[in-house]
């Protein structure tokens, strides 16, 4: 069993550094969107479980590799912003974020970051990818996955309020774990508590 990670929107696979190193018994891939170089498209073969986190979450979904046999979803989820009936992030902090970032695209991703938590200093950006997935975290909703998933919050996560966390998956194979006072970087605020919900579905998995 092969472990892909995919990271969010504003990081890059440098992200799981903490998590991966827990988990190295199993092989691994660790995907690129490329926000701050050159991007990485890992070809898999074989059965794998996604370890995503948040926007990398909607990424998996919407392009599943061929083996895909689970999903750890942290801090993730498979639609960002709110429509009828549905929780979210209003449209309209989107289309805000989206104007600043055509004028501004750097302060509005230091922005971001330090939103999620983080305060770690980043390089050259490379504009066009952010923009693109920008525009994705608003707009696209990708199917609901018809395979085992574990999703894992935070229970004070600044991004995901708690009814999005409790709408995420729904109608899903779903099995959900909130850490109560995590936020929306698990994998880095968390990793041993990651790393043993990864391991769960694994084994579950293999069983």
């Amino acid at each position: 069993m092969r472990l892909l990670f995919a990271h969010g929107w504003g990081f890059d696979r440098h992200f799981w550094t903490p998590l991966a190193a827990l988990l190295g018994q199993w092989p691994q891939d660790l995907d690129d969107r490329g926000y701050f170089g050159a991007p990485a498209t890992p070809r898999i073969e074989g059965p794998c479980i996604a370890v995503t986190h948040s926007f990398g979450t909607m990424r998996v979904l919407s392009a599943p590799p061929p083996g895909l046999a689970g999903i750890v979803a942290i801090n993730g989820f498979e639609r960002f912003t709110a429509v009828a009936g549905r929780a979210g992030v209003p449209l309209r902090v989107l289309d805000r974020m989206l104007r600043r970032f055509e004028i501004e695209p750097r302060p509005v991703l230091a922005e971001f970051r330090r939103t999620c938590g983080s305060d770690e200093p980043f390089g050259a950006i490379e504009a066009e990818p952010l923009h693109a997935d920008l525009l994705r975290l608003r707009d696209a909703a990708p199917p609901i996955p018809r395979l085992p998933v574990l999703a894992l919050h935070g229970g004070r996560d600044p991004l995901l309020s708690e009814a999005m966390r409790d709408g995420t998956f729904a109608g899903a194979d779903v099995r959900r774990l909130v850490h109560g006072a995590g936020g929306h970087l698990l994998p880095i605020e968390a990793p041993e508590l990651c790393a043993a919900a990864v391991r769960g579905m694994v084994e579950s998995i293999a069983a």
